[in-house]
């Protein structure tokens, strides 16, 4: 349990309805009824009872009318004893709230203070812990599920099991090591390599539900790309629905980077208008053909728009051997007039790339294209089971993965169990990292600082 006792506006910064400042602490309580005149304390009420009254300056002022409520450790979010005051949502009238509980001896809360504390007070593991995070973040009802769920503890569950499994067969790997000459059941290669393969095809399973649920979560950066006056303007305006970007007939209209974000499938897809590639006409174009360069490079999937009135010039072909080597979408746009550049002359060029035939104009060909692009880096299958995951715990998921993978070829190539066990200890760490078992203060650190204050 922490000694001191934490303060912070729980709630969005700005007029609204109510706001919500919280305290989690020893002194959590204490603090909250200094500040809260009703008709009884709250020490006299009951813990989960709103208790109605008013918030009160240093010298017993009304200053607002509030409901106050506080909870019993262990049994809060933080696993402290926790307080809340509920007041209206005016900027100063929780600014001056918060000001009052820290002058009566609170600290102002850091950036995700209270998740922490409940990871380390134990109320949830640190899958739960990034999962508030996915929620707060969640751009769609499809990311938010996914969130839900690891919140819920499936990813956390699903681990601990996982993490015993491998336990186990580490440990009957060294039993068999240190006391050979015993009358102690112990595994074969060909069982424990079994056993290890067991444990991939699970572990691979999870990994791409939580692969999916990262997809949903952070999305997919698309670039439009292309010579000038192609289309990839009008392409922007057309898949969101508005005139987002200015369309003229003159070449070189976007000079720089032009992003927004529209949501296909639960996915969020990122889409990047850029200035078109080739030779500048000015110092402002060419630092608008710059930027496209660095998005053609940043992007996950690069949409190259072809304008199908036209024959393909060199410029084109140029960014056709640029962009092949990419993940990469063929749009050849201006359907809606005589095509002199068709799917066949593309194919003779990028035989293998998927090519669309559309007219952002009259919005034609649109759904294809997101289902393309979205599949590209979603595969085919479902979104519904996607598990929230960042980066970090993909990164130390695929890292067990491996280690299970060199466990079992060592066992399978007769390397010893001695080397199988060494990389089963590898995959225990890795697992540990996620779930919080094995967890320094620096990693805690770069977690939590990604939250905001208040949560």
């Amino acid at each position: 349990m922490f000694e001191d006792t934490i303060a912070a506006i729980s709630t969005a910064w700005g007029e609204a309805g109510i706001a919500v400042v919280r305290v989690s602490g020893p002194e959590a309580r204490q603090i909250v009824d200094s500040v809260f005149s009703g008709v009884k304390p709250l020490s006299a009420t009951p813990p989960r009872y709103m208790r109605n009254g008013f918030l009160v300056d240093a010298k017993g002022e009304p200053l607002d009318k509030v409901l106050a409520v506080w909870f019993r450790r262990p049994k809060s979010f933080t696993g402290e004893d926790v307080a809340e005051i509920q007041c209206h949502g005016g900027t100063l009238v929780a600014r001056t709230c918060l000001d009052l509980c820290i002058s009566k001896g609170a600290r102002h809360a850091e950036p995700g203070e209270f998740t922490r504390r409940a990871f380390i007070n134990g109320r949830i593991d640190l899958t739960q812990a990034e999962a508030v995070l996915g929620i707060i973040r969640s751009k769609s009802e499809e990311a938010l599920r996914a969130s839900s769920r690891v919140l819920e503890g499936q990813l956390g569950e699903y681990l601990q099991d996982l993490y015993h499994e491998i336990l186990d067969l580490s440990a009957k790997l060294e039993v068999g090591l240190d006391f050979p000459e015993e009358d102690i059941p112990f595994l074969d290669d060909t069982e424990a390599s079994n056993r290890l393969l067991t444990f991939q095809q699970s572990l691979e399973d999870l990994l791409d539900r939580c692969r999916t649920g990262f997809l949903l979560r952070d999305g997919i950066r698309v670039a439009l790309v292309g010579r000038p006056n192609v289309g990839k303007s009008s392409l922007l305006n057309a898949l969101l629905q508005e005139s987002r970007a200015i369309v003229t007939s003159v070449p070189g209209t976007t000079r720089d980077v032009i992003e927004e974000v529209l949501t296909y499938r639960g996915v969020p897809l990122t889409i990047v208008d850029t200035a078109g590639i080739g030779k500048p006409a000015d110092e402002v174009e060419a630092i608008g053909i710059e930027r496209a360069e660095k998005e053609l490079h940043r992007a996950e999937v690069r949409v190259w728009v072809i304008d199908g009135s036209e024959d393909l010039t060199e410029a084109d072909r140029d960014l056709a051997a640029r962009i092949s080597p990419l993940k990469h979408v063929v749009v050849i746009n201006k359907a809606d007039l005589p095509l002199a550049t068709t799917e066949g002359t593309v194919r003779e060029i990028l035989p293998v790339s998927p090519v669309f035939i559309i007219s952002a104009q009259r919005g034609e060909g649109l759904e294809k294209l997101k289902d393309e692009i979205v599949s590209m880096i979603a595969g085919s299958g479902t979104l519904d089971a996607g598990l929230n995951a960042s980066s970090r715990q993909i990164h130390e998921l695929q890292q067990c993965l491996n280690a299970l993978a060199d466990s079992r070829k060592a066992l399978d190539k007769g390397l010893g169990q001695d080397v199988a066990g060494t990389c089963l200890s590898d995959a225990l760490d890795s697992l540990e990292r996620v779930l919080g078992i094995q967890v320094d203060d620096p990693l805690l650190d770069t977690i939590f600082s990604q939250f905001c204050v208040g949560k």
